[in-house]
């Protein structure tokens, strides 16, 4: 009877094992250091592509922030009757911040309202001439909390129009729901982007794999005739593969930082002709993680379904 080989600890199998990945991730990138342009010319490509759906998602992030923003800051404007005294004014103010639908309420008498109208206005002279006052007191009224989208906003509006002092009442809205549909549109449109371009990861990745493979036809058919598992055979190039992913993920997050950069500026002086201070925000450390996992995770993808399909073709004769 032939005896059989004893079997090592478990510790030692899982040090074995543990030594045995941690060679051949090395060696998988040695690998990629062994053709420095290659390796290089598909690392920026595959940045390249990462970088446009993360830019995406930043974008729309901050895009976010500013629709917040605005929606939070629709104010109602209540336009007095001409005909009422202080007092009555008052006391409607006082209602009003009463109210549990109100955040904010802000009184403009109809001298502060022809001040305003004359520092915002080109009129500011010509107004001078005038007899008499022709401007109402204004009711500046922010909604609070989930009262201020758009058809809550809209519900409140009539509501307030149904005081007996209040001569008209008005909510400028449209101009913000064009952009969420635009905003909407974009995202979609990123969305469809975004896929398409992951694809061109997956697809690079696999095809760099391949050749990889080709070039070590004869190595790999050698190895199988003295035994080596498929798994042994397999690891290197899945670990090439995450090598790809975790190295593009790095392009991708400078290309998007150098964008937000770029883009700052622009931004900045935009959002200041809407009276918004928000600055452009950048891949937060969760983000960055998650980019990273997520590009590793695509490059094993790819090597996994390059490596699936060629290693089968390879068979000693």
């Amino acid at each position: 009877m032939t005896q059989r080989k004893p079997k090592l600890p478990v510790g030692q199998r899982m040090k074995s094992g543990v030594q045995q990945h941690l060679r051949q991730s090395l060696s998988s990138l040695g690998e990629l250091w062994r053709a420095p342009m290659t390796s290089l010319m598909t690392m920026l490509v595959l940045g390249f592509s990462l970088s446009l759906p993360a830019l995406l998602m930043v974008l729309s992030n901050n895009a976010a922030k500013v629709e917040a923003q605005w929606q939070s800051a629709a104010e109602i404007s209540l336009f007095l009757k001409l005909d009422l005294d202080e007092s009555r004014r008052q006391g409607l103010v006082t209602r009003l911040r009463g109210m549990p639908e109100v955040l904010e309420v802000h009184y403009l008498s109809p001298e502060d309202a022809l001040a305003e109208f004359q520092q915002q206005s080109q009129f500011g002279e010509a107004l001078r001439y005038l007899d008499s006052n022709p401007l109402p007191a204004v009711i500046r009224v922010l909604p609070s909390g989930r009262h201020s989208e758009a058809d809550a906003a809209r519900a409140l509006r009539d509501r307030l129009a149904e005081h007996s002092e209040v001569a008209m009442a008005r909510l400028d809205l449209d101009w913000l729901q064009r952009l969420q549909a635009l905003a909407n549109v974009g995202r979609q449109s990123g969305s469809a982007l975004g896929v398409l371009l992951i694809l061109a990861v997956v697809l690079i990745t696999g095809n760099t794999i391949r050749l990889s493979i080709m070039q070590r036809f004869h190595e790999i058919k050698v190895m199988k005739l003295v035994g080596a598992t498929e798994a042994f055979i397999r690891r290197p190039y899945l670990y090439g593969g995450i090598w790809l992913g975790l190295l593009a993920a790095l392009v991708a997050m400078v290309l998007v930082n150098a964008m937000l950069i770029w883009l700052d500026g622009a931004m900045a002086q935009l959002l200041s002709l809407y009276r918004s201070q928000i600055r452009l925000e950048g891949l937060s450390a969760g983000q960055s993680g998650a980019l990273v996992l997520f590009s590793c995770g695509l490059g094993w993808l790819g090597a996994w379904l390059s490596v699936r399909r060629h290693l089968r073709a390879i068979e000693p004769h």
